[in-house]
């Protein structure tokens, strides 16, 4: 079979996003921002954004046919190969738009599959992208997909008279079929992995993308994790054996939460969500610098109820504070008692504020990790000693 269509690097892309009497045009703009950010991630470069407010959707263009054409104006005047969506455009939507522009058009869903794909390193993460891709590609195969290779001969399977576009549908369906059995699989070993971690305590980092839980990992495991100020840095689950004082437990690096994820994608990744899942004790990372961190801590949050991992116990762990207050200063302590006046963080003592870059409140962050997980370990092991 053919390779799966990826977007180019380096490509030159408008980004087109919308909003309604239900999204403020402040709220489109943080969503076009992180928009901008997975273009970067992707090696696009944006020449400019386009936003328009919707009283209902255009079920052929999604936007207005005076906006598509303002934008068709200025693809015609600037070297643009790429048109990327912020909204999830229907497979119709998708090909009149392309036709209306002469401009390959991909929305927000198909940027975080291409981001993913680019990224995956393991077996594990390369089956999970591959089928999360092939189930958002079959409904736009004919734009998406310009043939794929056919082995010849062999019993049923090609039947007489068969069109070439259902024969590659028909392929499609086999590959994810096989691909879901291939999780299966994957999910079974992961299983008994996870089964033989023995008597040990289970702690997951959490949070939204890029807000630091691969630097954290390094922190606290001292062992080099891949982390990278981009979106998605790492894919696949690291887990690491802690010991804080006496007591060793087991750190999970899952992958981040972001607005809008796929559901194709947390389908496909459920293996990798059973981390969480099953996680004795969650860490709930928040980039602290970012200006939307609440809305990101929400969520993180639904996310965790969508997964079923609501009702864990959580530590709310604020990093990056180097990038809010100067903590050599000689003000710091006043400033950060300011923030701390926050309703996130007042009377909350279980809420933390830290910089693992700067290795600030670290030895907080352990003496909490410790009693924490002291906690959990004396209620489940009550005859097993601590050394």
């Amino acid at each position: 079979m053919s390779k799966k269509r990826t977007v180019a690097i380096q490509s030159n892309a408008i980004l087109v996003g919308s909003y309604s009497s239900e999204t403020t045009k402040a709220k489109a703009i943080e969503f076009i921002d992180e928009l901008q950010f997975l273009a970067t991630t992707a090696k696009i470069e944006v020449s400019k954004t386009f936003l328009q407010q919707l009283r209902t959707i255009n079920p052929k263009y999604f936007i207005g046919s005076g906006k598509l054409q303002e934008i068709r104006e200025y693809i015609e005047s600037n070297d643009v190969d790429i048109v990327i969506f912020d909204d999830e455009l229907s497979p119709a939507q998708q090909k009149n738009i392309g036709k209306f522009l002469n401009k390959e058009v991909i929305d927000r869903t198909f940027l975080i599959l291409d981001i993913f794909a680019k990224r995956a390193k393991t077996a594990t993460a390369k089956t999970q992208v591959e089928l999360a891709q092939y189930q958002y590609l079959l409904t736009r195969l004919t734009g998406f997909w310009t043939h794929l290779e056919r082995q010849k001969g062999g019993i049923g399977f090609r039947g007489p008279g068969e069109k070439e576009l259902e024969t590659d549908r028909r392929i499609i369906r086999n590959k994810i079929t096989q691909l879901k059995k291939d999780l299966i699989k994957i999910e079974k070993v992961k299983t008994i992995q996870r089964k033989s971690r023995g008597q040990i305590i289970r702690v997951a980092l959490i949070g939204y993308t890029n807000v630091g839980k691969s630097t954290l990992m390094n922190l606290l495991g001292n062992e080099k994790v891949f982390a990278e100020n981009k979106l998605f840095a790492t894919l696949d689950t690291t887990v690491r054996k802690i010991v804080i004082h006496n007591l060793p437990f087991l750190l999970s690096d899952t992958v981040g939460f972001i607005r809008k994820l796929p559901i194709t994608l947390i389908e496909s990744f459920k293996s990798t969500l059973d981390e969480v899942r099953e996680s004795d004790y969650l860490i709930h990372v928040v980039d602290i610098s970012h200006p939307q961190y609440e809305e990101q801590i929400a969520v993180v949050n639904q996310t965790l109820v969508d997964i079923g991992a609501a009702n864990k116990p959580i530590l709310l762990l604020f990093n990056k504070m180097d990038c809010v207050l100067n903590i050599n200063s000689p003000d710091f302590d006043e400033k950060l008692k300011i923030i701390k006046k926050h309703p996130l963080l007042r009377g909350n003592n279980k809420a933390i504020v830290i910089s693992a870059k700067k290795q600030f409140g670290i030895d907080k962050l352990k003496s909490t990790i410790y009693s924490e997980i002291k906690k959990i370990h004396l209620k489940r092991f009550p005859h097993k000693l601590l050394y």
